[in-house]
């Protein structure tokens, strides 16, 4: 049986307080929100942090506002994301990326700002301790060596939070606050390519909201690639949005995907693309190309990297097609698992 090592643990009630801790505390301390991925690390000696914080009881993190735009406290949980009709409305691609995350049991707890800030996966990396020693460590924890990648100078490990590829595509902004100060940083900004060092937020920096603008105009979608229909974390996934005017011509887009790197990949190339032209059949196949050209999965999650890439232009198909307003619910059903679009 694994346990958790030994740790002191906050409760702090503010904001204010839970960021004045970390930075006394320092690179001994960890922020802990649902805790759905940092405890199963822990039991598995992946982080080994002397402390935790827990900001389960900042009511000021589980606030919402839907006035001009959507604002999100970083402590809602995902099944009270998908409660909320108004993200189900304006939001689709969110409500649809939240509802995929795990199941209902663990997104009763995990949060939105968790599954941002979630750990990035690797074959070897997410194994016990004897398993990991074994092969003498890896780049992520402990070792010098990338084992999916050995010339590599930097972890290859997958991104795998299913919100993040969606946030996105929906032009979401996020608030980060420390003891010093605070900062809005945009989501495509926030990630980095490397899997160890993976986002821009500091170690002593809390991500505290999930700012996003009205879209009365936009239409969004998120689809999701994954051996079962429920638990797993994606092995590939696409995220879209656009805005189009009453003709159906293209006036602003983003499309992303997910899983197949080291961060959310927003593909500008796809993007720019498809500014000024109408959802042909045509022109959502030149998208899966463009696309396809992005992804570069490894083989450090499930399934093979090469079924995995020619999977993409597949899944940017559903995703345009779905945004063209074609009716996806059978294919969404039987392809991404999912009930409800």
């Amino acid at each position: 049986m694994m346990r958790l090592p030994p740790f002191r643990l906050y409760s702090p009630r503010s904001v204010a307080e839970a960021a004045d801790i970390l930075a006394q505390e320092g690179p001994d301390a960890m922020l802990m929100a649902g805790g759905t991925d940092l405890l199963p690390n822990m039991k598995r000696g992946q982080q080994s942090p002397k402390t935790l914080i827990s900001l389960r009881h900042i009511e000021s993190l589980r606030e919402y506002s839907n006035g001009s735009g959507l604002r999100l406290g970083a402590g809602l949980t995902l099944t009270e994301l998908l409660e909320n009709n108004f993200i189900t409305g304006m939001y689709p691609g969110l409500w649809q990326a939240a509802s995929v995350v795990a199941t209902p049991l663990l997104r009763n707890t995990a949060t939105i700002g968790g599954n941002i800030c979630l750990d990035t996966r690797c074959t070897y990396y997410n194994q016990n301790e004897d398993w990991r020693k074994a092969i003498n460590y890896c780049m992520k924890k402990d070792g010098e060596t990338c084992w999916v990648a050995t010339t590599s100078d930097t972890c290859r490990a997958v991104s795998s939070t299913d919100t993040a590829p969606a946030l996105i595509a929906l032009g979401a902004r996020v608030r980060l606050v420390s003891a010093t100060g605070e900062r809005i940083l945009d989501m495509k900004d926030l990630y980095l390519d490397d899997g160890t060092n993976y986002m821009q937020r500091r170690p002593d920096e809390i991500l505290t909201e999930v700012i996003l603008d009205p879209m009365k105009d936009w239409r969004s979608t998120y689809w999701k690639l994954r051996r079962r229909g429920s638990i797993d974390f994606p092995i590939l996934s696409v995220a879209g949005a656009i805005r189009a005017d009453k003709g159906g011509t293209i006036k602003e887009a983003r499309v992303v995907l997910g899983a197949v790197s080291s961060q959310p990949l927003l593909s500008i190339e796809a993007s720019e693309f498809l500014i000024d032209k109408k959802l042909t059949d045509e022109v959502i196949e030149e998208t899966g190309r463009l696309m396809a050209r992005l992804a570069k999965p490894r083989g450090n999650t499930d399934l093979t990297p090469i079924w995995r890439k020619k999977m993409v232009p597949s899944f940017v198909n559903h995703a345009l097609r779905e945004l063209r307003g074609d009716d996806v619910r059978d294919l969404r059903k039987r392809i991404a698992h999912q009930q409800r679009s």
